[in-house]
């Protein structure tokens, strides 16, 4: 049996409202697909609010906070293949809410394992990313991410920049994090004009430059050591390496 939803947290909720319901058992859950296969005779679940609120609510009232927060980390993670393994998790979790933390259950270990993927590439991230200054003073930075990283990123940023304002742009998924003055939120970028920088960003981006060229000793270069620990994916767009 394969199922398919619509790729969000609710609906992925709602299915597991069915799942209950109708005794689905799926050998496969899909996400919406551009390609459809012929003949496929996936049974398609659509979304209901208050299906999926009725799982949440129950969710809250058996498990702990970081348990629930797992499960809306692992949609984060949107080019995995996670949907049978979270089901069965979430299954498990209401059976006894104990069993999420016994790393022997195969889906326990791999729900566990991609949570902790995905915050190693948050960490790097975090460190990694360059903000640019636009022409309005708004801090501008590019991300292209294995996961999808904005929000995440945008929070961490929330508590360093204080009234800054800026934007986070995750270019694969076309979604940017906007902080402008109290409001923060996750927005979908339909189209985008690569914004300007301003004068002084140009001035002190070409003096970093310089500076990373100046220090470098050519005869101690080590491409090995320098992927290891800056590696090539994070690398687009950091200034210092353009």
């Amino acid at each position: 049996m394969i199922l398919r939803y619509d790729g969000t947290f609710e609906g992925f909720l709602t299915l597991v409202y069915e799942v209950y319901h109708q005794k689905y058992k799926p050998q496969l859950i899909e996400k919406p697909s551009l390609h459809p296969k012929l003949f496929d005779e996936a049974i398609e679940i659509e979304y209901d609010g208050s299906k999926s609120q009725k799982v949440l609510e129950a969710m809250r009232q058996k498990w702990s906070k970081q348990d629930i927060q797992r499960v809306m980390h692992i949609f984060l993670c949107d080019t995995k293949a996670f949907e049978l393994d979270l089901l069965n998790y979430i299954k498990l979790g209401f059976k006894n809410a104990k069993e999420l933390q016994n790393i022997n259950n195969s889906s326990v270990f791999f729900i566990n394992n991609l949570e902790k993927e995905l915050f190693r590439h948050y960490h790097r991230y975090s460190g990694f990313l360059r903000f640019e200054e636009l022409e309005d003073g708004t801090l501008y930075a590019k991300i292209e991410s294995k996961f999808s990283l904005v929000y995440l990123l945008g929070r961490h940023f929330s508590k360093r920049f204080n009234n800054q304002n800026y934007i986070i742009h995750d270019i694969d998924r076309s979604l940017a994090f906007v902080k402008i003055g109290d409001s923060m939120d996750v927005r979908q970028v339909s189209e985008f004009e690569e914004p300007l920088r301003s004068a002084s960003e140009e001035k002190f981006q070409h003096l970093w430059q310089t500076f990373f060229d100046s220090i470098a000793i050519e005869s101690r270069a080590n491409e090995k050591l320098q992927k290891s620990l800056v590696p090539l994916v994070y690398r687009k767009y950091m200034s210092e390496f353009e």
